[in-house]
């Protein structure tokens, strides 16, 4: 390998679109490391619900930043990227390539582009500023923000309603910014890319992913972490303790799993399509495409 800091190649996507499966194919080939880029696969003792990395998988490619994780501890996007960038720093120390792989689409905007984090997190601030936002055009919330952090206002469009609210939740906090962009290896350059797949070959995997999990075990999983994890709000573990609870029968639990799990890869599969310098890869040859797009990364030949 050269001297030269490899690109990063980024692979995101809707859930059950393969990403677990390529990106193992693509780190055995080009002799890289898995970064997760899941918000729930951060937690330990969710394997079913969250479709985590096995033993088996973790066996034939390291993976960091995976079941690392108390359920109960809450863990913000400005620390996944300073993690993830520690990670990669540790994994380009060892002459080998980082492969980030995951469907949280803003822990992948907080790693490789310009998103204003924060440590500070309070939910009766977000709360209100979400209001705040449904109620009021964001020219009003760009003119609060003027007011409250004048430099910063100059440096986001008006019309940026998500940009202006976060830099209204961080200034309003009284939280310092903490850029992505600040954390260590900062030179860091990234590609990214989303695996596309068919709609009705989509709904198909997760049916069968939802039947897997049942199958496995996940309503005892769910039982196991308990309504009052924070990770517990993850797709899934609602409908599992609302059964638990005797809420709704086995078969309409199923039911709401696949329609919860559809509803969840849309809103990724919108995200992606929306992530800046994202290039889009469809499912069919996809392994030949990403091979290929690999090879004319820097560091990566």
């Amino acid at each position: 390998m050269s001297a030269t800091i490899p690109h990063v190649l980024v692979l995101g996507g809707p859930t059950a679109s393969g990403k677990s499966a390529l990106a193992l194919e693509l780190a055995e080939r080009f002799d890289a490391e898995i970064v997760g880029a899941d918000s729930r696969q951060i937690y330990r003792g969710m394997p079913l619900g969250t479709a985590a990395p096995s033993a088996a998988q973790r066996a034939r490619v390291r993976h960091h930043l995976v079941e690392f994780l108390d359920p109960h501890e809450r863990y913000s996007a400005a620390r996944y990227a300073n993690d993830a960038r520690c990670a990669i720093a540790e994994i380009h120390a060892r002459g080998k390539r980082a492969l980030v792989a995951g469907g949280t689409g803003f822990y992948v905007r907080a790693l490789t582009g310009d998103v204003e984090l924060s440590d500070v997190f309070d939910p009766a601030l977000r709360d209100r500023l979400a209001r705040e936002a449904r109620l009021h055009p964001p020219e009003v919330l760009h003119a609060w923000l003027e007011a409250r952090a004048p430099a910063r206002a100059a440096q986001i469009a008006a019309g940026d309603r998500y940009r202006v609210v976060r830099a209204l939740e961080i200034a309003l906090g009284g939280g310092a910014r903490n850029d992505a962009r600040d954390a260590p290896q900062a030179a860091l350059a990234f590609k990214k890319v989303a695996l596309e797949v068919d709609q009705a070959i989509l709904d198909g995997r997760i049916e069968l992913r939802v039947d897997a999990m049942l199958a496995g075990g996940f309503v005892e999983e769910a039982e196991r972490v308990g309504a009052a994890a924070v990770a517990a709000d993850a797709v899934g573990y609602p409908e599992a303790l609302a059964y638990l609870a005797g809420y709704s029968s086995a078969e309409e639990l199923r039911i709401q799993l696949v329609r919860s799990t559809r509803r969840y890869a849309k809103r990724q599969r919108t995200w992606f399509r929306g992530e800046p310098g994202t290039t889009a890869v469809a499912h069919q040859d996809a392994l030949e495409t990403l091979t290929r797009l690999a090879r004319e990364l820097p560091g990566w030949a």
